[in-house]
């Protein structure tokens, strides 16, 4: 039977991948980080004030939150091995949405991964 407090770690897991993802989204629009260090000061001062890279820092700061909550209902060891479908979620996403490549081997990597996650969660 599911358990409500898995909610916290998938919030966990689905807020840590957006702002993985969001992020990497948006800081291409921005182009390379300058050389100057002030233009350096500059240039990652507009990307931090950039609504949708703050969006990203909110999902960060939210998970932060969540993996607190879920802390609280479960051992560490049962419910860190989810944290790992960070991994697949940000592979998925970054190949569907930033047209990332998807490789054979990538594939398999992400398959192993599931599958350690769940033998993992239910030992």
């Amino acid at each position: 039977m599911f358990r409500f407090d898995y909610l916290y770690i998938f919030a966990t897991v689905g807020l840590t991948a957006y702002g993985q993802v969001i992020l990497k989204w948006r800081i291409g629009k921005f182009g390379a980080l300058p050389d100057d260090t002030l233009a350096k000061f500059r240039f990652l001062l507009s990307m931090f004030l950039d609504p949708i890279i703050l969006s990203g820092f909110i999902a960060a700061f939210l998970a932060a939150l969540a993996w607190m909550a879920a802390m609280t209902k479960f051992d560490l060891s049962q419910a860190y091995p989810f944290t790992s479908l960070n991994f697949v979620i940000v592979v998925l996403l970054s190949a569907w949405l930033l047209s990332e490549p998807l490789s054979a081997s990538k594939i398999w990597g992400v398959l192993f991964i599931v599958v350690g996650t769940i033998l993992a969660a239910r030992s």
